[in-house]
């Protein structure tokens, strides 16, 4: 139950007939989706019966996905499985052809006059309006079919192959270091739990241990962001983006009012960090500023840890206070294996959840380490899966929401969990965990306003050509310099860009600012829930619910939040505002 994940529910593994058949199948599904599209889309004649025809053959083709998702899963825990690996190129190889289909759909709704009445005349394309209406938004940024097959298939050798060099470096790359005298050989994930621990010692060795292992790879990582980001270049000048913001934009269901009231309130909420990080420095017996290794150091004397069994019952206990479907939920998940929990030699860093739509199930990925701040990230990722079950009901095409409402449910039940260890907690313990909940929400607002604006100056200067792990170096840290002021002495990371995994998710980019869209947006969920009571729980589900066939405004609008008025983010930071005057007063 707390060792690694089950993924019997997808295949048992690559020699189940399961897989085996779907794997023989997808080229066949694959020209099906193809031959129809050929030949349906060249006139408007019948155009609701073929729509219609369409829609239900996507629906019916989503299931071949879990051949990828099942290929990524197995990578995630063993980046070298080379087996996973060729069946995943494979598969992706494969799905390229589909492009084809996919291309000529878009352009043909698009090319539509009168698809308000279509839409309207039927109750499949009724339940399935806003996907269509995307599709008809992204016509205007389509090349030709040609060249979105080929654009498709380099990707799998471009950015994505990237993607790959970037998991299997970071996820083997070994740290040497010194631990009570005896030297050692540690991973990744490993070194970085350091930042944790008690002693500071240990915390400031892990921390030197962890930039001097960088160098190893430095060069390799250094051409894969490049690389990456320069094929995001490439393709906002074909696509006619305005910008890879813009096209980020767009995917996120995001409009530029909206991400300037967020900004602009991140901006200005930066000095209310550095009165947190110098609180810490001093509590910590730091003069001045608090430096970069200490970022992550417990305080308060309370040497409470939580083991699996511990921090699961605990999650499960609040969840269920909160909403007892979502306590039954979080339990059936622990009980049936869908956390894979402990760090090893070949596993990704961090955390994740990963939504499993086609069999109404979730996988969680964690590196635990028993301590409070662990049994938060486990709340966060289950916020994560909580929405994925919110979702279950609906069809494959309403259930992927945009990158920035992805992280909503996963904080709220982040600060579920919080709040209720604070209600319990005696002075000392209220210490450690208020200061623990201002440790995430300083990364999700000060640590993200830096990598947002390193990857802004990173992307403008890569117009320019490749920059060398110098200058990436160099910006990372100007970009801390602006976002954590002097709340942090003048030793800080110069390697961010190269440890976070985000920059490195071909296709994605600016997976940065949905972190703090998140957070905000959950601290105002939160506050109506205090005022709403029980009530509540009911109107949050049926919220996640709309997040697939919703932008964002209007997913707002459904709970009565306006994202684009100022007003309701600067709320959201007076919530953090509060609580860091709490935690500079408290008397321990």
């Amino acid at each position: 139950m707390y060792g690694s994940w089950n993924l019997d529910n997808l295949y048992v593994g690559f020699d189940d007939p399961k897989f085996l058949g779907d794997f023989e199948a997808l080229p066949m599904a694959i020209k099906s989706l193809v031959d129809y599209a050929n030949v349906a889309f060249v006139d408007l004649e019948n155009a609701s019966e073929k729509i219609e025809t369409y829609v239900s053959m996507i629906l019916d083709f989503s299931k071949y996905y879990n051949i990828l998702r099942y290929c990524s899963l197995v990578t995630s825990v063993d980046s070298e499985n080379t087996v996973a690996l060729n069946y995943m190129n494979q598969a992706q190889l494969q799905l390229s052809d589909a492009v084809v289909a996919s291309t000529l759909f878009t352009k043909f709704v698009a090319s539509i006059d009168n698809i308000d009445e279509i839409i309207g005349s039927s109750e499949l394309l009724k339940e399935h309006e806003f996907f269509l209406k995307e599709e008809i938004a992204s016509g205007s940024y389509m090349l030709s079919t040609p060249e979105e097959v080929v654009y498709a298939k380099m990707r799998l050798t471009g950015s994505n192959a990237w993607s790959t060099l970037y998991r299997q470096l970071t996820s083997t790359l070994e740290v040497n270091i010194n631990l009570d005298g005896e030297d050692k050989l540690i991973t990744l994930s490993e070194v970085r739990n350091l930042a944790e621990h008690p002693d500071a010692s240990v915390r400031k060795t892990a921390y030197h241990a962890e930039l001097a292992s960088y160098e190893k790879i430095e060069k390799s990582i250094a051409a894969a962001l490049n690389a990456i980001k320069g094929e995001a270049l490439t393709n906002v000048a074909q696509r006619g983006y305005k910008s890879v913001i813009d096209m980020t934009l767009h995917s996120s269901r995001m409009d530029e009012l909206t991400l300037d009231a967020l900004l602009s309130t991140m901006k200005e909420s930066l000095p209310l960090f550095t009165k947190y990080f110098k609180h810490k420095a001093k509590l910590l017996g730091h003069s001045g500023s608090l430096p970069f290794y200490d970022l992550f150091a417990p305080i308060g004397s309370s040497s409470a840890t939580f083991s699996k069994e511990e921090g699961s019952a605990f999650m499960i206990k609040n969840f269920s206070d909160f909403d007892p479907e979502m306590g039954e939920f979080a339990k059936n998940a622990i009980e049936n294996d869908w956390v894979d929990w402990d760090p090893k030699k070949g596993k990704v860093g961090g955390a994740f959840c990963a939504n499993l739509h086609n069999i109404k199930e979730s996988r969680v990925l964690m590196n635990y380490s028993e301590s409070f701040g662990d049994v938060l990230t486990l709340a966060h990722e289950f916020g994560h899966a909580y929405h994925g079950y919110a979702l279950q009901d609906e069809t494959y095409l309403n259930s992927g929401y945009s990158m920035p409402i992805a992280e909503v449910a996963s904080i709220f039940c982040e600060t579920l969990v919080c709040n209720a260890a604070l209600k319990t907690a005696n002075d000392e313990d209220k210490l450690s965990i208020i200061e623990t909940n201002l440790q995430g929400s300083s990364q999700v607002i000060v640590d993200i306003y830096s990598r947002y604006l390193f990857e802004s100056e990173m992307i403008s200067r890569r117009e320019n050509g490749n920059l060398s792990v110098n200058e990436l170096k160099s910006i990372m840290l100007d970009a801390q310099n602006n976002a954590y002021l002097d709340g942090l002495t003048d030793e800080r990371h110069p390697y961010m860009w190269l440890c976070k995994g985000h920059y490195y998710s071909a296709g994605l980019n600016f997976y940065n600012f949905p972190y703090a869209y998140g957070l905000l947006f959950a601290k105002g969920l939160y506050s109506i829930y205090l005022k709403e009571g029980a009530s509540f729980a009911k109107k949050y589900k049926a919220l996640l619910a709309a997040t697939g066939k919703n932008d964002l405004y209007t997913v707002g609008q459904i709970i009565g939040i306006d994202v684009r008025d100022k007003a309701f983010w600067q709320g959201a930071i007076e919530v953090i505002a509060g609580e860091i005057d709490t935690f500079v007063n408290l008397k321990v």
